[in-house]
């Protein structure tokens, strides 16, 4: 199913991928359903209305929920009212993004895309706006039938979150884990931790990867042979910001 920009793909009966496809980010959110409240993980780059498909899916009450605080994961946040970010990086959604507007923009820009028809680039915003709830390492969602926990992850940004669903076995992972070129190189970020971060999801028991990027189908192996790719740059010492862009198979670290 998809409009004009979203496209809406089925992961389960109560599990649903909202995918900006048309950009060559090709973002994706995901909006989980309990007996009781919904949760979206991740409202995209808030271009289109995405409120609008969230509520085509669903009539439970929504929080919108984080995995990191960048521009292209939280742009549609202005179309929710409750929404739960991590400690980390509060004051980012409160006080401040610490990427100038103009980069956003140029970000958002850098390659031909068909947005929707009332979408004026000159008029976008970086969302601002105090959250309801603050999410700590260990938390548990309870949508009612169904828990969530929050998996604190840093490297790519301080706060990044993966949510983990253990009846499942699903592993939301948000910039950490997928098919593409993994960011460690902003001042914001950190290789080391990244890899830390990464170490630890692979305790996890996790049957399906749900990314923040690009494909949707991706093995669970991945997970382990980007753990081996960051070991190899930690072990020949190239694990440092600045050192460039490292090709694998099926990703890159740009660090």
């Amino acid at each position: 199913m998809s409009d004009h920009w979203f496209t809406i793909e089925k992961i389960d009966r109560n599990t649903f991928a909202i995918s900006e496809y048309k950009h060559w980010e090709e973002t994706h959110c995901y909006l989980l359903c309990g007996e009781k409240r919904a949760i979206l993980i991740d409202t995209g780059l808030g271009v289109s209305n995405i409120r609008e498909i969230v509520d085509s899916l669903t009539r439970l009450p929504v929080m919108a929920v984080a995995t990191h605080v960048h521009w292209d994961h939280i742009g549609g946040h202005k179309y929710f009212a409750n929404i739960a970010v991590h400690e980390a990086e509060k004051e980012w959604l409160s006080a401040g993004f610490p990427i100038p507007l103009q980069a956003v923009k140029e970000n958002l820009t850098r390659l031909p895309c068909d947005f929707p028809a009332d979408f004026d680039v000159n008029a976008y915003q970086i969302f601002q706006g105090m959250p309801q709830k603050i999410l700590y390492d260990g938390d548990s969602l309870n949508l009612g039938g169904r828990e969530i926990q929050v998996i604190h992850t840093p490297g790519h940004s301080p706060g990044h979150c993966c949510f983990y669903e253990p009846e499942q076995r699903y592993l939301y992972s948000g910039d950490l884990i997928y098919k593409g070129s993994l960011d460690a190189f902003y001042p914001s970020t950190d290789p080391w931790l990244f890899y830390q971060s990464i170490r630890r999801i692979r305790k996890y028991r996790i049957n399906k990867i749900l990314p923040g990027h690009h494909s949707l189908d991706i093995p669970v192996s991945l997970i382990a042979d980007i753990e081996a790719g960051f070991a190899k740059l930690a072990g020949e010492g190239e694990l440092r910001r600045g050192n460039g862009v490292f090709a694998f198979p099926n990703f890159q670290i740009h660090i």
